[in-house]
């Protein structure tokens, strides 16, 4: 008797050795269409696998989280599939899933996108004869032999250390895989094949370039119309499109990778500094400013100049060598070894806006989302070790705080000790138990990545969700207790001796540029008043008036507006209708009735229009509104 245990604790027995479709046919019919793979002990599984033993087990649906995945992994391999019967020269590599959906690295003649349609023709083809997926396990030699004409998969089969290797079969395909996969290709209801380019095996320029075709998949045709309509509004949102229509900034050949940032840039800029600062100043922060070039010395001590220098600036000066920062870490440590600390003094929280220069490929540079030269809001807190849950419960609500006021959701994830790390199982349980109990009084739900911290320490994520649903790692906890020990930091105890204090490194918007970029596709160029460049648009009805409009203009500049006026000789519709397009919130026109009455008329972005709103009216509701930071255009 085989006693399998369900999530919800109900158990139920088998005679014989049963399947996890076995599982799924025993409780309905429905339930059994709808399985998909099996969570086996914890371990997710194929749905024909045998169960030997009693059980926990946990039957994943279409509906789950992780069903989507083991969707597009299968796809990949039938991708394959296909490409191999239409190119019977072609060497497989890896397929992986990736964010929204998968890709396959193929050795093969190019291809381009016209070549699509022919592809999805024989993937669908595939897919309707429903062809089952059915594991084998071989041993090591077994599978070098199947392989022996295959370099790409002999050279990942000789690198495995296990002597038992599985295959995927699919009809008269074969690869090398994990696993798990779909029960069989029919559950695949929508695929689209997205764009095809170049990448180097194993990423190094010295091998050969592949061709890296992506695709994706759903369960149903309805969320892959959802999907591409998603991409087509993200299109329109692209920010470097909306950067140069609303000139906020700009790149050069002078500088590649490096952003220049224009007035109307700044004011958005500087607007989100200011309200970091004053957020900061309230959360108890100080805020600190380090050179962005410094002695070699220092990257020796903090070990970038050994594990991190082709990806530093560097130069000669003095006979000595120097990099520009890479991060601001070090640097914090400095100041915090200037002077000797006590229990007393902690913790320290000390913060900077630090401009920091990465080489990065230029391959990968996109627009603000990946640059060379950037700002991190980088914070480091130090503290003693019973500070820890505190520390980081007060973090994640500060980051709650910033993330709401842009209308930015987002959850949690907290990732454990990796394999390869340092400090003692004493320093990793101290630091593990700290970040899992402020998470725990923080009372949010997050997911728990096991092994994926740093090698130094373990670490909170924050993903956040823009108005399209894509989510964006951008702040992060990190708990470190290699730094501290690098730069011999301490502080004196309440016994009079001498200890190591523990270091969070914490970052929230990020990369500056890139949370920026993220915050102009989630409003669509549409910033909230705070944020926005030009916040009032003056039009005069005609020349006569523009004395008066440019009186206007000088009393809302003096409470602190951001103000523009359009003297073009155009008429006053094209003056109201390029506002708009310019994505201004408030547009003032100014007509004699205006001034006699001495009254403004208002249009915000929303569409509505009011009439002979008095001078003081408008300026009190429009400064309560920014005062607030509201993220809507209902400012009258």
């Amino acid at each position: 008797m085989i006693n399998i245990t369900f999530p919800d604790g109900s158990i139920k027995g088998f005679e014989n050795l049963p399947t996890g479709l076995d599982v799924a046919n025993s409780i309905s019919e429905g339930l059994a269409q709808n399985s998909v793979a099996m969570e086996l002990d914890g371990i997710i599984v194929d749905l024909n696998t045998k169960i030997a033993s009693d059980s926990k087990v946990r039957l994943i649906t279409t509906r789950d989280r992780e069903a989507l995945e083991i969707l597009r992994h299968s796809t990949a391999h039938i991708m394959a599939q296909a490409i191999m019967h239409l190119y019977k020269d072609a060497k497989l590599t890896i397929g992986p899933v990736v964010e929204d959906g998968f890709y396959y690295d193929i050795d093969m003649e190019p291809v381009s996108e016209d070549d699509f349609p022919k592809i999805e023709a024989e993937i669908k083809k595939i897919i309707k004869a429903k062809i089952s997926f059915n594991r084998k396990v071989v041993s090591k030699s077994e599978a070098l032999e199947f392989y022996k004409n295959e370099p790409y998969k002999l050279e990942l089969i000789s690198e495995l250390k296990d002597q038992t290797i599985s295959f995927y079969e699919q009809g008269d395909f074969t690869d090398l895989c994990r696993g798990p996969h779909l029960p069989h290709a029919g559950f695949i209801k929508a695929v689209k094949l997205m764009k095809v380019s170049g990448a180097y095996w194993r990423a190094d320029q010295k091998k050969a370039q592949l061709q890296r075709i992506y695709g994706t998949a759903f369960f149903s045709k309805k969320e892959l119309n959802k999907y591409l309509h998603l991409l087509e509004e993200a299109k329109k949102r692209n920010h470097r499109k909306l950067g140069a229509a609303l000139d906020l900034f700009s790149f050069h050949d002078e500088a590649p990778g490096m952003p220049f940032f224009h007035p109307k840039g700044m004011d958005v800029w500087n607007a989100l500094i200011d309200y970091w600062r004053s957020e900061h100043r309230a959360a108890g922060y100080v805020e600190t400013k380090t050179p962005i070039m410094l002695n070699r010395s220092l990257w020796e001590k903090s070990g970038h100049w050994d594990n991190y220098r082709e990806n530093m600036y560097t130069s000669r000066i003095d006979e000595t060598d120097y990099a520009i920062k890479p991060m601001n870490c070090p640097v914090g440590m400095l100041l915090y070894g200037m002077r000797s600390h006590s229990y007393r003094d902690l913790p320290v929280r000390a913060a900077e806006i630090g401009l920091v220069h990465r080489h990065e490929l230029s391959g990968v540079l996109s627009g603000l989302f990946r640059v060379r030269a950037f700002h991190q809001d980088d914070a480091h807190i130090f503290m003693a070790p019973d500070q820890i849950e505190e520390e980081i419960l007060g973090v994640l609500k500060l980051v709650e705080r910033i993330y709401c006021t842009f209308g930015l959701g987002f959850h949690l994830e907290l990732s454990t000790r990796p394999e390869k790390s340092i400090g003692t199982d004493s320093q990793w349980e101290t630091a593990t138990q700290g970040l899992k109990s402020a998470l725990n009084a923080y009372d949010k739900d997050y997911k728990i990545n096991k092994g994926d911290g740093a090698f130094y320490g373990p670490k909170i994520d924050m993903h956040i969700k823009d108005a399209l649903g894509r989510t964006w790692q951008c702040g992060t906890i990190q708990l470190d207790m290699a730094l501290p020990e690098r730069f011999d930091l301490s502080y004196t105890g309440k016994d009079n001796e001498k200890h190591r204090p523990i270091m969070i490194h914490r970052v929230i918007y990020g990369s500056i540029e890139r949370f920026l970029g993220i915050l102009i596709e989630h409003y669509a160029g549409k910033f909230p008043l705070w944020m926005t460049p030009t916040q009032v648009a003056v039009l005069a009805i005609n020349d006569d008036l523009a004395p008066y409009a440019n009186d206007v203009k000088t009393e809302l500049e003096k409470a602190g507006l951001r103000v523009e006026i359009d003297s073009r000789t155009e008429s006053l519709n094209k003056k109201v209708r390029d506002a708009r397009l310019n994505n201004i919130p408030l547009i003032l026109t100014i007509g004699a009735k205006e001034k006699e009455s001495q009254t403004l008329s208002v249009r915000t972005l929303d569409g509505k229009v009011r009439f002979g709103i008095a001078h003081e009216d408008f300026l009190n509701r429009v400064l309560e509104h920014i005062k607030e930071k509201k993220p809507d255009f209902d400012i009258l």
